[in-house]
């Protein structure tokens, strides 16, 4: 005959909305954009830690540098499009890879990691964490970067 007692569960540890984060610096130089992108949105997420919660923001800051240096395989600086919309009828501007890393070096960079970021109110807390610089200089100097390993 089985048990009437209620079962037993294990606690589980929720993360409070305060935890320390960190900052890492990840030089993106010759790195290809997808690997690099979810190595980023995992730290930022706070997946590397033991006391990940999917609920609350535990993850960590992350400054990337050298952005504009970022390397796409194959043809997708050519045939890699990307969209936006002025939200008017008629409004949509298409350009290409390669165009958007010469209108906005960052951008690349920003729209794979948002890409792999949870939507709502949390995922844009944790996208206003990722710092990205075209070039190797950055001002979170003062923050005490530890290097971030990309794959």
């Amino acid at each position: 005959m089985p048990s009437l007692a209620p079962p037993r569960h294990r606690s589980t540890h929720q993360a409070k909305a305060n935890a320390a984060h960190e900052w890492y610096v990840a030089d993106v130089a010759g790195k290809t954009l997808g690997r690099a992108a979810t190595r980023i949105a995992s730290v930022l997420r706070g997946k590397h830690k033991a006391t990940f919660t999917r609920h609350a923001d535990t993850g960590d800051f992350v400054v990337v540098v050298n952005a504009e240096k970022i390397r796409l395989s194959g043809r997708k600086w050519t045939d890699k499009i990307y969209y936006d919309h002025s939200m008017f009828p008629g409004g949509t501007r298409a350009q290409s890879a390669e165009q958007l890393l010469a209108r906005h070096p960052t951008a690349l960079v920003e729209r794979a990691v948002w890409g792999m970021l949870p939507g709502g109110p949390l995922g844009r807390r944790i996208a206003s964490k990722l710092k990205v610089y075209a070039g190797p200089a950055h001002p979170h100097v003062a923050q005490q970067p530890r290097p971030l390993e990309l794959a």
